[in-house]
């Protein structure tokens, strides 16, 4: 009947609308969110380690909000502040009633009597003037904020936003800037010093109060030890503890990491990473020592990754070397952009090829000078071999085989496959890359690099776990975060997407046993402390260092260069890009070796000499190659042969009586190829000159020399400036289309095509001028020159 009365009444009817108008403006009261500063971006390392912090774009130091609070800094703060925090409902009437009177004693405010409620809603609707009406509005919102959030979420949103003087907001940054530590590692004394500070946040730095700071700090000790927090010898300790100096900087050990979580819209966040703080520590200082000793060369920048294989997290994660200044442009991230590869591909067309079957390790690769559409390759030292064996052109980073053999797989197709396997930088077409793609023609990334090598890695280790059978997802990128999800497998495949085990195995056991020249032009095996099948790459003018290696358990992937492209002579993958992968590996734990994959091998009879399918008449060997081996070509380097009884001398059966041939099978190149071949393998046996009498099987040699003829002595003249002249050979070749290579004695002169005139200027002496047609006609000539 009362409340009838009232709502008959306008006083009730007033009163009720403003009941309810109070209730409405309660639910809502509360900011949403409740705090919307700007929040420094938090890298961290994959034990919540910081690694690397930038400011708030206000200029403070506030980090994103703990999941956690330690108990030493919670009981302290609610020993200083608001002891009765867990027993309120965000107002203690006893604790204001206590202000009051101490206020009114004093005849001056002394005392406050806020809740950390009520002090988290003043920070939350800052900047406010400090009057009564302010307060009773943070008296009734902590009631609210009391509904709304847990206790120790309301504890972690106030050691979040509380000032601790200058530009640093909350615990976390306080102890980063002060303690130069975690919040998890503070000692009590550490503790009541974090807790008292936001009420007296200017008192820290020198000349303003810090006896005043040490002393309340101390009162909070005392007041600790009285309630059982700590017992006395943690007492005397912690009062023991001077008070912090001047702010410390923070760790900034993984800058560019840092900025490309910024660039992917990251900022104000805490981005707990799969980088191990102490490896990334370890790998530049490493690093620098090994840049400190190339800048010397005019080379100033380095970047490096490090994988855990199995899982593809990233462990380590140097962008550029911190320190050569902005004139190197240290600030540039070198991991993510494309840089030219030089030969670093190399093991994947090996990889592709030995796939395909087009070769085994030990076929036969042309190893000579040669132009090739218009491309015109050459060995790192213009060393030559005639035809060597594919495995030992990988061994040794040959460039003219690998070029011979992108021309045979195709390049559209390789760069098809390089796109499968994640090369993401190669825009232009295959047309436009041509044959130079194979030695540095294209741009890729040191990620990328990384990501595809480590897939590898990936498919050979699991490849007996899941008995002979492939997951698509082997093939994927690499783990930066620790909340990324893991992959679960596809359906397990009996036959591989681009490359398989067993291509895989071969090319790395190749890489181990990388062979490289030293600077005199002789080849040196480099040896390490453990197994590692490792790579390295210089680009095209000295640009890019690269260097790529791993086991079954890490790789470790480097680039070295300059940042703005500038080449320099020293700038070689070996001598700059390799000892820092080697370095890198020493910070890592011991390693094994890939099991080879016998499941998937298959013997192989080949050529023992060609390493291409066997013919009848060659010498044999049994190799365990990837399936498709099957499909090797046959051996065209074994060629039956008539000869005289001598054995001197080919003939024919219309050239002498049959019964006075014998047949010889000889292991044969093409003369270009003999030429170089012979120089290394002085057991090789050229084909033997035809009988007297007996030439006219073949005809007339389709070449000619017009000069110089026979018996003829040849004098250089000196030019009107004293310099030596040169004397011009000439020939001529019955197809207009026909290219010729020249030799003076062991020196490659050069080839020609069209009109054939080669301009020499050679000391005096005896040569042997020889010219090889393209199709392996052979005309030698012996000269004099004086």
């Amino acid at each position: 009947m009362a409340i009838d009365r009232l709502i008959r009444s306008r006083k009730g009817r007033v009163a009720l609308v403003l009941f309810f108008a109070f209730l409405l403006w309660y639910a809502l009261a509360l900011p949403s969110p409740l705090f919307d500063k700007p929040l420094s971006t938090v890298l961290e390392d994959e034990e919540g380690l910081l690694l690397d912090a930038r400011v708030a774009a206000d200029g403070q130091w506030r980090f994103p909000m703990p999941d956690s609070l330690p108990q030493k800094y919670v009981r302290a703060l609610l020993s200083f502040e608001d002891k009765r925090f867990f027993r309120h409902w965000g107002v203690d009437l006893r604790a204001l009633a206590r202000a009051f009177r101490q206020n009114w004693a004093a005849g001056r405010v002394v005392s406050g009597g806020s809740t950390i409620s009520m002090q988290l809603m003043r920070m939350a609707r800052a900047p406010r003037p400090r009057n009564l009406w302010q307060k009773l509005l943070e008296t009734i919102l902590a009631t609210r904020l009391e509904l709304a959030y847990s206790k120790g979420e309301i504890l972690r949103l106030y050691a979040t936003h509380a000032p601790f003087g200058g530009n640093v907001v909350g615990l976390e940054a306080a102890c980063w800037r002060y303690l130069g530590k975690t919040p998890a590692s503070i000692s009590w004394g550490e503790a009541a010093l974090l807790a008292v500070l936001p009420n007296s946040p200017g008192l820290l730095y020198p000349g303003r109060g810090r006896e005043q700071l040490l002393a309340k700090r101390n009162r909070l000790l005392d007041r600790l030890l009285e309630q059982g927090y700590l017992d006395s010898l943690e007492w005397d300790l912690a009062k023991a503890e001077p008070l912090p100096e001047k702010p410390q900087p923070l760790p900034h050990k993984a800058q560019h990491l840092l900025d490309y979580f910024i660039l992917q819209g990251h900022e104000g966040q805490r981005l707990k990473t799969n980088l191990q703080r102490n490896l990334q520590i370890q790998a530049l200082q490493r690093m620098n020592y090994r840049l400190s000793l190339l800048k010397g060369s005019g080379i100033h920048n380095m970047a490096a990754v490090i994988v855990e294989v199995a899982s593809g997290k990233v462990l380590a994660y140097i962008g550029n070397m911190p320190g050569t200044g902005t004139n190197h442009q240290e600030q540039v991230n070198i991991i993510p952009a494309p840089r030219s590869t030089g030969s670093i591909l190399k093991p994947i067309l090996y990889g592709l090829a030995l796939e395909e079957g087009l070769i085994s390790p030990r076929s036969l690769l042309p190893d000579y000078p040669v132009s090739m559409q218009g491309y015109r390759p050459d060995n790192y030292y213009s060393h030559y071999e005639g035809a060597v064996a594919a495995e030992r052109a990988l061994v040794r980073s040959l460039n003219i085989p690998m070029v011979h053999l992108l021309k045979r797989y195709g390049v559209e197709k390789f760069l098809h496959s390089l796109h499968k396997m994640g090369f993401s930088q190669m825009k232009r077409s295959a047309s436009d890359y041509g044959l130079t793609l194979i030695l540095g023609g294209a741009e890729v990334s040191l990620w990328d690099l990384c990501k595809v090598y480590a897939s590898m890695g990936r498919r050979l280790e699991f490849f007996g776990d899941r008995q002979g059978r492939y997951d698509p997802l082997d093939w994927t990128d690499l783990h930066l975060l620790c909340d990324e999800s893991e992959a679960q497998p596809e359906s397990l495949q009996a036959e591989p997407d681009l490359l398989s085990a067993a291509s895989i195995w071969w090319t790395f056991e190749a890489m181990r046993q990388l062979e490289r020249p030293n600077e005199w032009g002789e080849w040196e095996q480099f040896s390490s402390s453990r197994r590692i099948a490792w790579k390295t790459g210089t680009s095209f003018g000295f640009r890019d260092a690269w260097a790529i290696g791993l086991t079954p358990e890490y790789l470790v992937g480097v680039w070295v260069g300059n940042a703005d492209g500038e080449g320099r002579p020293g700038l070689v993958g070996v001598r700059a890009a390799g000892p820092v992968l080697f370095d890198l590996f020493e910070l890592l734990p011991s390693t094994t070796w890939f099991e080879e994959p016998i499941d998937e091998l298959t013997p192989t009879v080949v050529c023992r000499k060609s390493g291409y399918a066997a013919l009848p008449i060659c010498p044999k060997d049994t190799l365990f190659l990837p399936p498709r081996a099957q499909a090797l070509s046959p051996c065209s380097y074994h060629e039956k042969l008539h000869l005289d009884a001598t054995g001197k001398y080919r003939v024919y059966a219309g050239c002498i009586p049959s019964g006075r041939m014998k047949e010889e099978v000889r292991f044969v190149l093409q003369p270009i190829e003999a030429h170089y071949y012979k120089l290394i393998h002085p057991d090789y046996r050229a084909l033997p000159p035809y009988a007297e009498g007996c030439e006219d099987v073949v005809g007339v040699l389709p070449m000619q020399l017009i000069y110089p003829r026979k018996k003829t002595k040849i004098i250089i003249p000196k030019e009107l400036d004293g310099s030596k002249g040169k004397a011009v050979f000439r020939a001529v070749h019955e197809r207009k289309d026909a290219r010729l290579y020249w030799f003076l004695g062991n020196h490659y002169l050069g080839e020609t095509s069209g009109v054939h005139n080669m301009a020499v200027s050679p000391s005096p002496g005896k040569y042997l001028l020889s010219l090889v047609d393209d199709e392996g006609y052979r005309l030698e000539r012996q000269i004099t020159i004086e």
